[in-house]
């Protein structure tokens, strides 16, 4: 076709509304010859000179009117051309006034709710998510507008920290205050009220020193992040276990976290379930792993709606601001907290491949170190608590940073920097929906790991305890006179120093040095799953002396055994607490070793 005929089509699809999605005309891709249906379709000249768009090969003159519009179709042709046109030129006002609307309607709500119910635990809730979300607000808005400046800021605060005042005089005068006030804060706070307490703080000294020495390059370390990075771990421990407010808030986040994941057993029942509960027979696999699904789902809509970009930016401007880490790492250190191991990078994956070894040594220190939010939900169900788990996964954030820089310390210049970072990469979905469905299908692949693994490593260590087992017999190691030779009997007397310098009371060092060994050499999840027995077992000897006052506990070696009821506790169970005020440092000495096993 010449250039003429191009143009006139051109012209008469301008004419007739291109833009309208009613328009209906072939397209300029309908230009070329092709077969359809048997018909050729193609493009001719008529008589009068005018251009003739699809009309099949066999059609005849007559059938020309019917491709005609009339004065009412043309009419109403016209009308959705006009309103398209206008709601394209206005869509974002249009938006805002539908968003200023519901926002007058919630606040009447929530002002209503607040008057009418305020000593209501629901009406509590309704502020702290009001709250939460008006915090989320402020923050993308504060980013839009100043998000240039902040970074920026960020960035003189760093180049402030090489300068020769702060190295040769400022830092040292800080390091003295910082060490005076921790050592004094120890005599007073800690050693005076649980002198066990120096058992953890020997501990982390202990690993502090052995990083050091195994470190790629102990020449080059930077001992700011290392130093701010122990440091705001402790922050948020005497936070959340010496301030009433902020256990008690924590506590709180892990009854609405535990509460929320329930709301799986609807989705569950209706597949798994007849009415009478019978997926609840196979717990693990048609109650614990769902919750992954959901939990998926929802993050995926969260991510969607820009909220967990909001709070990672946040988080990760805070971890950079003190710990002068780039801010690649940073930000990923901070997704770390909310997402998966898997997800988090995606957050930087546009400079992954300009990022320093020492940045991508981060990157994984971090996702060994936190727990992903799906996982997160699986521990929670095997009885360990939320509020525990929640505030470990927090305060894991800036000490794998720390680890991390003290084990592979920087020797290159990064080539990141902060205003690289400010607008998180979004998804593709078009819509919630979509956003929805595909955190569910996502969690599939999780899901297909978690349990191929779960057969594998606890087939692995079943044949492996059988076959020391069987060489234990051939030396006469046999119940009841002598435990068996097993996997984790090992682990229990190999890692027993390190439970012990934990802060582990002395007949738990054993239980907890066999968690450590199962965790490193097998895998977490069967790790987190002996650690449910011991949770277990101690419900059960607290329910029955409920009920039995007389019940009495026979220790043996390894299982305990209560005989009035004829039950055998495995491995008994630990009297480990994390009761607010209890053992400070030993819960930071805890999230240390979790960055330090996976190292290992």
């Amino acid at each position: 076709m010449s250039t003429v005929e191009l143009k006139k089509v051109k012209l008469i699809e301008e004419k007739e509304g291109k833009y309208n999605p009613a328009f209906i005309a072939g397209s300029t891709d309908e230009l070329n010859p092709k077969h359809t249906n048997g018909v050729n379709s193609s493009v001719t000249n008529s008589k009068d000179g005018t251009i003739e768009e699809g009309r099949p090969g066999n059609q005849t003159d007559d059938d020309e009117d019917e491709r005609k519009l009339g004065r009412y179709e043309q009419w109403v042709l016209n009308t959705q051309n006009y309103v398209y046109t206008g709601y394209e030129n206005s869509s974002t006002g249009v938006w805002r006034g539908i968003g200023l609307v519901f926002l007058a309607l919630y606040l009447g709500a929530f002002i209503w709710s607040m008057v009418y119910s305020f000593d209501d635990e629901g009406a509590h809730r309704l502020l702290g998510m009001t709250v939460f979300i008006a915090f989320c607000v402020a923050v993308h808005f504060l980013f839009d507008f100043y998000g240039d400046n902040i970074w920026h800021s960020l960035s003189k605060v760093n180049d402030f920290f090489e300068t020769r005042l702060w190295k040769n005089v400022l830092k040292w005068i800080f390091y003295g205050i910082f060490i005076a006030a921790l050592v004094l804060y120890v005599i007073i706070d800690v050693a005076l009220k649980d002198p066990n307490n120096l058992v953890s703080i020997t501990g982390i000294v202990f690993q502090i020193l052995l990083l050091y020495i195994t470190s790629y390059n102990p020449a080059r370390v930077r001992w700011r992040p290392v130093i701010w990075g122990l440091l705001l771990q402790l922050i948020f421990a005497l936070i959340i276990l010496r301030t009433k407010v902020g256990f008690d808030v924590f506590d709180w986040i892990g009854d609405r976290v535990t509460e929320f994941l329930e709301h799986t057993d609807a989705g569950s029942q209706f597949i798994f379930s007849s009415g009478n509960n019978e997926y609840l027979q196979h717990i693990f696999a048609f109650k614990v792993l769902p919750i992954i699904v959901f939990f998926s789902t929802v993050t995926s809509i969260l991510y969607y709606l820009g909220v967990l970009q909001v709070v990672i930016k946040g988080v990760a401007a805070i971890m950079q601001f003190f710990m002068g880490t780039t801010a690649a790492e940073s930000l990923n250190a901070a997704g770390n907290i909310f997402i998966g191991q898997t997800e988090a990078p995606l957050l930087i994956r546009p400079f992954i491949s300009e990022m320093t070894n020492s940045e991508l040594h981060a990157v994984m220190t971090g996702g060994f170190a936190t727990i992903a939010g799906s996982v997160l939900a699986i521990y929670i169900n095997f009885g360990v608590p939320a509020n525990h788990l929640i505030s470990a996964s927090v305060m894991s954030a800036p000490a794998a940073l720390a680890i991390s820089k003290l084990f592979y310390p920087e020797t290159q210049k990064s080539k990141t920097t902060s205003e690289d970072i400010k607008n998180l990469e979004k998804t593709n979905d078009v819509n919630i929906i979509q956003a929805a469905s595909r955190g569910a299908s996502e969690s599939i692949s999780l899901i297909a790991n978690i349990v191929v693994n779960l057969i594998a490593f606890l087939a692995l260590l079943h044949f492996f305890d059988a076959t020391l087992t069987w060489f234990g017999h051939r030396a006469g190691l046999r119940k009841p006179d002598y435990p068996e030779l097993t996997f984790e009997l090992i682990c229990s007397y190999l890692f027993w120093p390190l439970a012990l310098l934990m802060g582990a009371t002395w007949y738990d060092c054993r239980n907890v040095g066999r968690l450590i060994g199962v965790k490193t050499f097998l895998n977490e999840f069967v790790a987190y799953a002996k650690l449910s027995e011991l949770i277990k077992n101690r419900e059960y000897y607290e329910n029955a002396t409920k009920f039995f006052p007389n019940v009495t506990l026979v220790k043996g070696f390894d299982d305990w055994v209560v005989p009035q009821l004829n039950k055998t506790l495995t491995f008994g169970f630990m009297d480990i607490s994390f009761r607010r005020g209890q053992r400070l440092f030993r819960p930071m000495l805890c999230v240390v070793l979790q960055i330090l096993v996976p190292l290992a």
